[in-house]
């Protein structure tokens, strides 16, 4: 898939998601990029999971089953794992925002405006291990022109 159209297919939800709950879409837009290889991680293309969210206990919807490489005593290694399934991209989308609200770790979170706010707080909430983690999704927003979906207005192709 082509990064414009990996965007073309997910800003709107993106969007219909910022608009309520003020999670940014760029920000939005550029972790679902990082986390699913712009949409060719097996999990995006076979369950809708741009996130790669694991289904825990809490989970309640459908699982695709792939094995997972965990780090385990020193030693990278392959284990069955249960990943949450969507019927599409807004519910997705929708679920991660859940996670970002109901989360007391990133409540520094909701009085920022703009993605790039966002990503910074996210990585410095220590979301990822990776510490470039908030550089990874800057460059993404900033090299795919994201900011233009945080307008009211949105996106005009």
């Amino acid at each position: 898939m082509l990064k414009a159209d990996f965007i073309a297919a997910i800003a709107p939800a993106a969007r219909a998601c910022m608009l309520t709950t003020g999670i940014p879409a760029s920000f939005t837009i550029a972790q679902a990029a990082l986390e699913s290889g712009w949409g060719k991680s097996q999990t995006c293309a076979m369950a809708h999971n741009l996130f790669n969210i694991k289904a825990d206990a809490s989970w309640h919807g459908p699982v695709y089953q792939m094995a997972s490489t965990e780090h385990v005593d020193g030693k990278d290694v392959l284990q069955p794992a249960n990943w949450r399934m969507y019927p599409n991209w807004q519910a997705c989308i929708d679920d991660r925002a859940k996670f970002f609200t109901n989360n007391h770790r990133y409540d520094n979170c909701r009085n920022l405006v703009g993605g790039e706010a966002w990503a910074r707080m996210v990585a410095a909430d220590h979301y990822a291990t990776d510490l470039g983690y908030a550089d990874k999704l800057l460059a993404v927003i900033h090299s795919n022109n994201l900011t233009q979906y945080d307008s009211a207005e949105g996106h005009h192709a």
